[in-house]
């Protein structure tokens, strides 16, 4: 008995699709199986297994019946002399075989396709997909997610979060993102999404909420100073998150922000939320509104009209909550206080702070730099150190290296001067930039940059003489070097963003 296809199958465009789709599936099979069988990952084995292959396959698919369509159309133009379109009868064993036949087929492919599918989605969705698969456009942003404190969250439970809505618009976003990736189009550095993130209530209050209590911590920082023995200058704070006692729930501190009784709104005048020259504030209970101007940033009525007015959210302050870039000399003190550099190796915070403080290209540039530097800086200035201590040397340069590539990204120019950090006020305005004593209203209020509003220092010092303050009790900020009363009229940004 012979099951023969119709001839109109018999067609270069028909056969076209089928070579397509059984390479495609053969190399899907195999693909997946290795993908089971190896203990190698692979980005790359992911997207050709649920995306470009699956692709392929779907053309050949068209291509068959497509062939069959103009084969017929043909035959029946030129009126040649059979039926223009196979004749299928149930009660001929050949036909009903041929109808088997397709309809298994058929039916595999449906269930292959929708398990495809599946795992297309949750590929796409996955942080390997997100992080690894454009290679150095997103590695800033991967390397920093893997050493915060929400390495643990999935990308797309902050960026892309429940719902079809913002499904389907990451997924628009996204193939724009291919498309400058694959066309170089991107700029360097990567904006901020600041603008497009979806509102904070509906991702990060999912595990942060308002009404959560947060009591008040203890902040203990080591700093490094630039001399001969890399001084050890020791800063505790008492910040003041949450209200002393937990009965007064969001009535003071710093999340007071978040108070439910009250709205703050501004305005910036820059895309990057870093100049806010206009606050308002609305008493939600009274309904009295005050509304701040800064003084020495006027803006006009007008352009108030035409400016957005955001209202205050998590992510004013905490916007670099899952890709922190550290600063040279944040993560120059932190390999410090971890050991990977001695303490007493001297004049190394110095040597440090020289070899970092100038831009590279790329990131073997910048090792050999960052090495070739210190080496330079102990020859010319403290010859006697490199000969006594080269080895230790050579491992602190290993370490700032290792401490470089966590945090400075040349080619994609990022780092921490880039993408400032809002919380705090060290290496950008932060907190300043509605807390600056500038802020005033028409009856002359101001918004206060009094450093108790939000911490008290309950020690500070180098080691082996620090200060301690009584039991509720402050002490004065006393700066590491002497700058006079400068740090009470300027900014901390101001001198510390030179540093870096």
């Amino acid at each position: 008995m012979s099951t023969k296809n119709p001839r109109a199958f018999y067609n270069w465009l028909s056969l076209t699709g089928f070579i397509i789709t059984a390479n495609s599936l053969i190399l899907i099979l195999i693909l997946y199986l290795f993908s089971i069988l190896s203990d190698q990952t692979n980005t790359y084995l992911g997207l050709y297994i649920y995306i470009i292959l699956p692709v392929f396959l779907i053309i050949g698919l068209i291509l068959i019946p497509l062939g069959v369509i103009i084969t017929v159309r043909r035959k029946k133009n030129s009126k040649e002399g059979d039926d223009p379109w196979p004749v299928i009868d149930l009660n001929q064993r050949k036909d009903w075989a041929s109808v088997v036949k397709i309809f298994l087929i058929t039916t595999l492919l449906l269930v292959s396709t929708t398990m495809g599918s599946y795992r297309a989605f949750q590929y796409t969705e996955s942080n390997e997909f997100c992080g690894k698969l454009c290679h150095e456009v997103e590695e800033p942003e991967y390397i920093t997610y893997q050493h915060s404190s929400h390495a643990r969250v999935t990308c797309v439970e902050c960026h892309v979060g429940e719902g079809a809505d913002w499904f389907v618009k990451s997924k628009l976003s996204g193939l724009y993102q291919v498309y400058s990736t694959i066309f170089k189009k991107y700029p360097r550095p990567v904006p901020t999404p600041i603008h497009s993130m979806r509102p904070e209530r509906e991702t990060c209050e999912r595990c942060h909420w308002p009404e959560k209590f947060y009591s008040r911590k203890l902040r203990v920082q080591r700093s490094y100073l630039s001399d001969s023995a890399n001084t050890e200058w020791n800063l505790s704070l008492l910040m003041k998150i949450g209200p002393e006692f937990k009965s007064l729930g969001n009535s003071e501190g710093i999340h007071w922000h978040i108070n439910k009784n009250f709205r703050i709104e501004y305005i910036s005048d820059s895309r990057d939320r870093e100049s806010i020259p206009w606050v308002k504030l609305t008493n939600l209970k009274t309904g009295e509104v005050k509304i701040f101007k800064d003084e020495l940033n006027p803006i006009s009525n007008k352009t108030i009209d035409t400016q957005e007015v955001r209202t205050m959210d998590c992510l004013d302050c905490h916007n670099r909550a899952s890709h922190l870039l550290k600063s040279a000399p944040d993560y120059v003190d932190n390999a410090f206080v971890t050991g990977l550099i001695p303490k007493n190796l001297s004049f190394f915070k110095e040597a440090a702070m020289e070899a970092l403080k100038m831009p590279f290209d790329n990131k073997d540039i910048a090792m050999r730099e960052i090495r070739e530097t210190i080496l330079k800086y102990y020859r010319d200035e403290h010859p006697e150190v490199l000969k006594k201590d080269e080895q230790r040397v050579l491992k602190a340069i290993a370490a700032i290296q290792g401490e470089y590539n966590l945090n400075a990204f040349p080619y994609m120019k990022a780092d921490a001067s880039k993408y400032p950090n809002h919380i705090g006020h060290l290496e950008s305005k932060g907190c300043f930039r509605c807390h600056s004593d500038r802020h005033k209203t028409a009856k002359g209020e101001t918004i206060s940059r009094d450093c108790e509003i939000c911490h008290t220092i309950i020690a500070q010092g180098p080691t082996g003489n620090i200060a301690n303050a009584y039991i509720n009790s402050t002490l004065p900020f006393a700066h590491p070097i002497s700058i006079g009363e400068k740090w009470k009229t300027k900014f901390c940004s101001e001198c510390h963003k030179e540093l870096y």
